[in-house]
This record gives C-alpha cells, sequence and structure tokens, in this order.
C-alpha cells in the first residue's frame, strides 16, 4: 500500500512487550534536558566500547539507527542543473552523534509508551575508538552491535527506526534476528548501488569543496583530518557495493524481513531516488510506503511533528 498524503492518522494494533529495565553500565552522564530525564552512556559490546543516549520509561523499546558521519543528515544536499552534487547546512546542532541525529524523536515520542535508545555506531560520534572503517560487511557487523547493544541493556524485543545507512542496518538487523525485531521504520534506504548513486556519492567525497557551514560542525566533533578521511572511506565503502552482482548490498535479505514495516520516502530526497523507496516496498512482504512530497533526505529533521506522529502510529 502507498500512501502519497501526509496523513497523521492510521491505526494498527497496538504491540507493546515487557523489556527487563535495563541496567546501566559505564555512565558517562546523566541530566535533565528538553528531552526529560536522559542518559548517556558507554557499554562494552563485541570489544567495543558503543555509546548510547537513553530516554523514555515506555515498555516498547525502540532504537534509533543513524547514517554515515550526519553527512548526509545535518544538510540539505541536492543537485544542481549541471548535476553536481552539493552540500548545505541549515542545522546548527553538533552532528555525528545519535542524540544530535535524532533530537525531534528523542525530545518528542512519548515517553510513557516507549523507552527510547539512540546510539553511535562503532568510529562514530562517541564511540570512538576505533576509526570507522568500511569492509564488505560493515552494514552486518553495525547489525549485530546494535542487536547486542539492546540485549546487553536487557531489553527482550525492540523496534527500528533507521535513517540513510541506518535504515540499512536495520533491514540487516531484521532479516538476521527476526523473533528479536517487533517493528521497523526506514528511510533514505536502498538495498543496493547503481552508477547514479555512484555519481551522488563523489559528488560528497571531498569536504573541502563543501560548504562551511556544512564543515564546520563536524570538524567541531570530528577534526577535519578524521572528518575527510572517513567521508573518503565511506564513499570507497559504498561504492564497493556496486561491483558485486546487481549492486547488491541487501537485496537478498528483503525477502527475509518478517517484522511490519514502514518505509518514509521523501519525493524530493536527492541522495536516495525514489525507485530505491519502491524497490524495498516490493520485496518486504505485507510493508508500506508513505511518500512525503516536500520532504528530502533529512524528513524527519525537517518535518518532525509529521514524522513522529506517523512513527507512534505506526509502532503502536
Amino acid at each position: 500500500m502507498v500512501v502519497r498524503l501526509c496523513s497523521r492518522g492510521g491505526l494498527l494494533p497496538r504491540l507493546l512487550f515487557s523489556p527487563q529495565k535495563p541496567k546501566i553500565y559505564v555512565p558517562t552522564a546523566g541530566r535533565k534536558a528538553a528531552y526529560g530525564t536522559v542518559t548517556s552512556a558507554k557499554v562494552s559490546v563485541n570489544g567495543i566500547h558503543l555509546h548510547y543516549q537513553q530516554t523514555g520509561e515506555g515498555e516498547h523499546a525502540v532504537l534509533l539507527l543513524p547514517g554515515m558521519l550526519a553527512v548526509v543528515k545535518k544538510e540539505d544536499i541536492y543537485s544542481n542543473n549541471q548535476g553536481q552534487t552539493k552540500v548545505i547546512c541549515h542545522n546548527n546542532n553538533l552532528p555525528g552523534s545519535g542524540e544530535t541525529d535524532f533530537a525531534p524523536q528523542l525530545k518528542s515520542l512519548n515517553k510513557n509508551l516507549f523507552t527510547v535508545v539512540a546510539w553511535d555506531p562503532r568510529g562514530y560520534g562517541h564511540s570512538r575508538p576505533p576509526d570507522r572503517d568500511f569492509p564488505v560487511d560493515f552494514f552486518e557487523r553495525d547489525a549485530k552491535d546494535a542487536v547486542d547493544l539492546m540485549k546487553t541493556l536487557k531489553f527482550k524485543k525492540i523496534s527500528l527506526l533507521g535513517w540513510s545507512d541506518g535504515g540499512i542496518t536495520a533491514l540487516f538487523a531484521a532479516a538476521k534476528y527476526p523473533s528479536y525485531i517487533n517493528k521497523m521504520v526506514i528511510w533514505g534506504a536502498n538495498a543496493y548501488v547503481t552508477e547514479e548513486d555512484e555519481r551522488i556519492y563523489q559528488g560528497i567525497r571531498d569536504v573541502s569543496k563543501w560548504s562551511e557551514k556544512a564543515r564546520k560542525p563536524l570538524e567541531a566533533l570530528y577534526g577535519y583530518d578524521y572528518l575527510a578521511k572517513t567521508c573518503e572511506k565511506w564513499v570507497d565503502g559504498i561504492g564497493q557495493f556496486k561491483h558485486l552482482p546487481d549492486g547488491n548490498i541487501c537485496r537478498h535479505l528483503l525477502p527475509l524481513v518478517q517484522c511490519p514495516t514502514l518505509i518514509v520516502h521523501g519525493e524530493k530526497d536527492p541522495l536516495v531516488p525514489r525507485f530505491h523507496a519502491d524497490f524495498i516496498h516490493e520485496q518486504v512482504k505485507g510493508s508500506r510506503l508513505h511518500l512525503m512530497p516536500e520532504g528530502k533526505h533529512n524528513l524527519h529533521l525537517r518535518f518532525a511533528n509529521e514524522f513522529n506522529k506517523l512513527a507512534e502510529d505506526f509502532l503502536q
């Protein structure tokens, strides 16, 4: 089913579950913020100290999965008339962590219904060291880290909100760990890489060509050298799938996804063309596709109220 208009309703059977209250390991901060009570901590998972933020007291655990460096999240990325990719920053929040990549979700998702966890994958945000790398199985590795993190925090079952690379990671997690995933919302994700995608990726490879507003917040968190090196490595890492049969990232796994899935697509997303959302919708049995006519790649930030209501209605 495709929903073209940005409807704010829609009722689905309510599925709640009862994880044990998660035990917090190696706490690094605990504070009251605009989000309510937010716990910031690190926990050892698969040999890596992973950083996460946690808020809410609901029985339904939701993990927020960010994408690459916030390069394609805090900025508008668009193609001009010459087909060149431009990166223009419009958000002054410090990028590169689960908290800032999902600030409106941590702030506004229902704290009584949901316990919300936003994590920094290994090599990103505050989950460093190690430096980020991109072996051919990096999405599968991130999916295992994400699931093992939530199991370490003693959640019995979880739902996923995955953005961009985080959406791909969510697809891996749902396919590989079906009994652990309750529901899934993804946006800005793709299951394979085309020549068109590769041209878009090459357009953001050289951070020295970004606008200063786009580059400076990331430099503040990562430093210029780490930012530049990691962006180049990401372009090469995602580009390696182009050389596999059918550009495959996870298209072979889509029929294995069993959980109810909502795919949200911004029809003005210049980074992920519409055909990617259509393909995932066709291959994930029983999935829903919701189109946001004015949405771009960062639709959950630009249209936070719309997105949050859509996600809450779907997850309940």
